[in-house]
C-alpha cells in the first residue's frame, strides 16, 4: 500500500485538530456527558471509521480496507477491556464524576502517544528482521493463556489495585494535596509546590496504556503491516472510548466472557503471525493457504468471536441476576 507523504500529513492533522477541539471543549468545562450527547458522539466516530475504511476499499481496494476493519475492530475490542481497568482506577483514586471526562481524555492522549511510539519501533523491527514475527506471535499466544489462566481463576479485577512501582515512587517522593483541585496537576501553597490527586490518577492511567499497548501493537501487526493502517485503527479504536465509559457504565461488568472472547481473538493472530514467519521463510508450503491466512478469514473470526462473546456475556449476566434475585425472594 503506496501512502504519500501527504496523506500521512493531511491523516495527523485531522486527527489532531479532532483531539485538540475535545482538550479545549474538556479543558473549559470538565463535565460528566448526557447519554444523548455520548451517544451521538460515538455514533459520529464509528461512522467516521467505517467511512473511513470504505474510503480505503475506494483508493487501494478490498484487501487493505479488511485489514484495516479487522485491526480496528481488534484494538477496539482491546481498548474496551483498557477501559475497564480505567473504570477501576477512577473508583479507587475516587475520582469526582465530573472530573472522570478530563482524566479519560488525557488517558487516550498518553495511550495514543505510547502507540504511536510502538508503531514506529514495530514497523522498523519489521522492515529489519522477518523473524520478529516469531517473538510477536509467541508473545500473543502467551497473552492468550495468560487471559485464560486469570478466567479460570475467577479473578475479579475490581480488587486490583492501580499502585505501581512509579505511582508508589511518586507517593512517596513528592507531598500531596488531600483534594483535587479541579483539573490541576499541581498547586503552590504556601510557597510550596504540591502535586495533586489528578496527577495521581493520570499517572495509574498512563501505566496502563503502556502496558496495554504491548498487547495491542503485536496484536494488529499480525493483521497489517501497513503503518498507515495500524495507526488509524489505533487512533479510531480510542475516539469515542471516553463518552464509552459513561455511555455503557455498568454494561461493561456484564461483558463477563470478554477476556475469553480476546484470548481466542488473540491466539488466533498469534497463531497467524507464527505462520507468516514460516511462509516469509518457506517453511509453511504445507499448511493451507501457504501458511498466508487471508484476511477474509480472519475478518471472519473476529467478528463472529466478539458476536458470540458479547451474547453469552449478556445471557450469562442476565441467568445470574435472576437467579440472584430468585435467592433474595426464596430468603424473604
Amino acid at each position: 500500500m503506496d501512502v504519500h507523504l501527504y496523506a500521512w500529513i493531511v491523516t495527523v492533522v485531522v486527527m489532531v485538530g479532532i483531539l485538540a477541539v475535545d482538550v479545549f471543549v474538556i479543558g473549559r468545562r470538565p463535565h460528566e456527558p448526557s447519554m444523548k450527547e455520548a451517544g451521538i458522539a460515538i455514533g459520529v466516530f464509528v461512522g467516521l471509521a467505517v467511512l473511513f475504511g470504505l474510503g480505503v476499499w475506494y483508493v487501494a481496494g478490498p484487501k487493505y480496507a479488511g485489514e484495516f476493519y479487522a485491526g480496528w475492530l481488534t484494538e477496539y475490542s482491546l481498548s474496551i477491556d483498557n477501559l475497564f481497568i480505567f473504570v477501576i482506577i477512577m473508583a479507587k483514586l475516587k475520582v469526582p464524576r465530573q472530573l472522570q471526562q478530563f482524566a479519560l481524555l488525557v488517558g487516550i492522549i498518553l495511550a495514543l502517544v505510547f502507540r504511536g511510539i510502538f508503531i514506529a519501533l514495530g514497523a522498523a523491527a519489521i522492515a529489519r528482521f522477518s523473524w520478529v514475527f516469531f517473538l510477536f506471535g509467541a508473545f500473543l499466544v502467551y497473552t492468550a493463556v495468560r487471559l485464560v489462566i486469570d478466567y479460570r481463576k475467577h479473578d475479579d479485577r475490581s480488587e486490583d489495585s492501580p499502585d505501581n512501582a512509579v505511582l508508589r515512587m511518586v507517593k512517596r517522593r513528592f507531598p500531596s494535596t488531600d483534594d483535587f483541585r479541579g483539573t490541576k496537576l499541581t498547586v503552590k501553597e504556601q510557597g510550596k509546590r504540591l502535586i495533586t490527586p489528578m496527577l495521581i490518577v493520570i499517572i495509574a492511567l498512563g501505566s496502563t496504556d503502556l502496558l496495554f499497548a504491548l498487547d495491542s501493537i503485536p496484536a494488529i501487526y499480525g493483521l497489517t503491516q501497513e503503518p498507515y493502517l495500524v495507526f488509524t485503527a489505533n487512533v479510531f479504536a480510542l475516539m469515542g472510548l471516553r463518552q464509552l465509559y459513561f455511555l455503557i457504565g455498568g454494561l461493561l461488568r456484564r461483558l463477563v466472557y470478554l477476556s475469553l472472547g480476546l484470548s481466542v481473538i488473540l491466539a488466533f493472530i498469534g497463531v497467524k503471525l507464527v505462520f507468516h514467519a514460516l511462509h516469509t521463510y518457506h517453511l509453511a508450503d504445507w499448511a493451507p493457504f501457504g501458511g498466508e491466512v487471508p484476511i477474509w478469514l480472519s475478518l471472519t473470526v473476529i467478528i463472529a468471536t466478539l458476536v458470540i462473546t458479547t451474547v453469552a456475556s449478556l445471557i450469562k449476566s442476565r441467568y445470574d441476576e435472576d437467579t440472584a434475585a430468585a435467592s433474595a425472594t426464596d430468603r424473604s
